[in-house]
Formats: structure tokens, C-alpha cells, sequence
């Protein structure tokens, strides 16, 4: 049955967000995903095709979740440190997204040459794209500095929100005691950061 058919392979993406952001695509294993997910390790490559074709998949799966939980809309892009805040929280609820994100950066071929990877990664780079174009509209707005390009603007949000919890051991070794100081003051600190380097002078 088709139902029965989606569930399964959703209770093997499940288990493969687990796998890969513990192994990385290189160490997780299929059969380990399999069993966790109850399900016999052939419909792996029946429904994915590939261990590389499943992280795709996975890695797809995510970045939809994520889009639909920290959008920036062109009212949104004037305030990007309030967005690295967002992009923040995301991040420090949900430890293995960027962790799946890590062990990409860390694939020699992150973008598999195989029609299902290519698509998914046109797909990430369109909601990429509308980011964007939300903060050339803000720019064009006297919101924001104009001096940057507004795909810098975003990669400049997105990483400084990431890195923090990328590296909380360097975190604490530059910090010091202030390593110590409530998620709600890091926060703040982020927010303020990015506003101030992005914010038009």
C-alpha cells in the first residue's frame, strides 16, 4: 500500500538522521539504520538507491524543516539579527541539524553528480535565493548596509548564529567565565552583533 510505503521510508529517514549525524556518510552504516528503523536494510536501497543518495535525502529533509521554521520574509530581512537569533534557537534545539551540516562541509563531493542529489541542492539554493532577494528589497530600503552584497549579508547571520554552538569548546577557551553566561545573554549578544554589522551606518 502506498501509506504503508511512505511511512516506512519516513521511519528510515528518521533513523537515518540519527546515523548520519552521529557517523557522518562516510561511518554510518545501513544496516544500523535499518534496525533501527525496523525495517529490512534491501528497502534502503529500494526506496534511496544509495548510503550517499539516503544523507541527500536526509540532508534535503532537514533544510525543508528548518525553512519552514526560521523563514525570512522581506519584512523580516531588516531586522537579520533577530534572524540569527531565530536561526540560533533552531539550532540549539535540533544539535543534529547542524551537525548533518558539519559532516557535509567535511564530504570531499558534497554535491553528488546523481539527478536526486543535483535537484535537492537546486532546491536548497532557490530557498537560499529568496533570502536573498528579501535583503537586496531591505537594502534597497535604506534598512541595511549596502556596501556588502546581501548574499554575504545572510551568510554572515547564518554562520556567526551557527558557530557558536559549532565549537563550544573554543567558545570557552576564548570566552573564559563569560562562557558561562545564560543562553539568553548569548543571545542577546548575537542579535546585537549581527545588527550592528548589518544595519546601515
Amino acid at each position: 500500500m502506498a501509506w504503508d510505503t511512505e511511512r516506512t521510508r519516513q521511519r528510515l529517514l528518521d533513523a537515518a538522521v540519527f546515523e548520519y549525524s552521529e557517523h557522518g556518510p562516510l561511518g554510518a552504516r545501513v544496516d544500523r539504520v535499518a534496525a533501527r528503523a525496523g525495517v529490512n536494510k534491501e528497502r534502503i536501497y529500494q526506496y534511496f538507491g544509495s548510503k550517499q543518495k539516503l544523507f541527500s535525502a536526509v540532508l534535503e529533509q532537514e533544510m525543508i524543516k528548518l525553512a519552514a521554521a526560521v523563514p525570512l520574509t522581506e519584512e523580516q530581512a531588516a531586522d537579520l539579527g533577530e534572524f540569527a537569533g531565530r536561526v540560533w534557537d533552531y539550532h540549539r534545539t535540533h544539535p543534529h541539524h547542524l551537525r548533518l551540516l558539519l559532516w557535509e562541509g567535511l564530504d570531499p563531493d558534497p554535491l553528488q553528480s546523481d539527478r536526486a542529489s543535483l535537484a535537492a541542492a537546486r532546491e536548497r539554493s532557490e530557498h537560499y535565493a529568496h533570502n536573498v532577494r528579501a535583503i537586496a528589497k531591505a537594502q534597497a530600503e535604506g534598512l541595511l548596509r549596502t556596501d556588502v552584497a546581501p548574499a554575504h549579508l545572510l551568510y554572515a547571520a547564518r554562520a556567526l548564529a551557527a558557530w557558536w554552538l559549532a565549537v563550544p569548546s573554543a567558545v570557552t577557551l576564548m570566552l573564559g567565565e563569560a562562557a558561562n553566561e545564560s543562553r539568553q545573554e548569548r543571545r542577546r549578544v548575537l542579535v546585537k552583533l549581527v545588527n550592528d554589522a548589518t544595519r546601515k551606518p
